[in-house]
């Protein structure tokens, strides 16, 4: 394994239902185990959480939001995973956006993600409380229960 340490922005978008959008997908050495994630990636030259939130969430949804209307950063983690050869240390900072009634599209994704993300769905935290799917990361509901929080209209 190639070990690869990465600092991301993770977006939380917001839908006028108080509902966050993750995705679904699977690791391509195990495409059997699914599992719900946040979107984003890592941050790209100087860029600042806000400006990787938003690529990625343009990237990832295909919906656009500009840096500013992110919030500031309220959480974060280190985790540590396998993705193809890599043996990954993510740094992961989340920061939330309104979004209203965004419609998704993985039209302007990576191929690779393309290959291995399959659905995407709006969920409530307490959703997330009762999923007995698998899901990142474990403190998942209560980033939804800030990102609501943050993001209220």
């Amino acid at each position: 394994m190639i070990p690869w340490r990465r600092h991301t922005a993770r977006a939380l978008p917001v839908n006028h239902e108080g509902r966050v959008l993750l995705l679904q997908g699977f690791e391509p050495k195990s495409p059997d185990t699914l599992r719900w994630f946040t979107i984003g990636g890592a941050l790209e030259g100087e860029e600042s959480m806000a400006e990787a939130a938003s690529r990625e969430l343009l990237e990832e949804t295909g919906i656009k939001a500009a840096p500013e209307e992110f919030s500031e950063p309220y959480g974060t983690s280190t985790i540590r995973f396998a993705w193809g050869d890599y043996d990954i240390t993510q740094d992961q900072t989340f920061l939330s956006v309104y979004v209203g009634d965004a419609g998704v599209t993985f039209d302007h994704m990576e191929a690779i993600e393309q290959q291995t993300t399959t659905t995407f769905r709006w969920w409530s935290a307490d959703e997330i409380r009762a999923c007995q799917e698998v899901y990142h990361p474990d403190d998942l509901a209560e980033l939804i229960d800030e990102a609501v929080r943050r993001s209220a209209r």
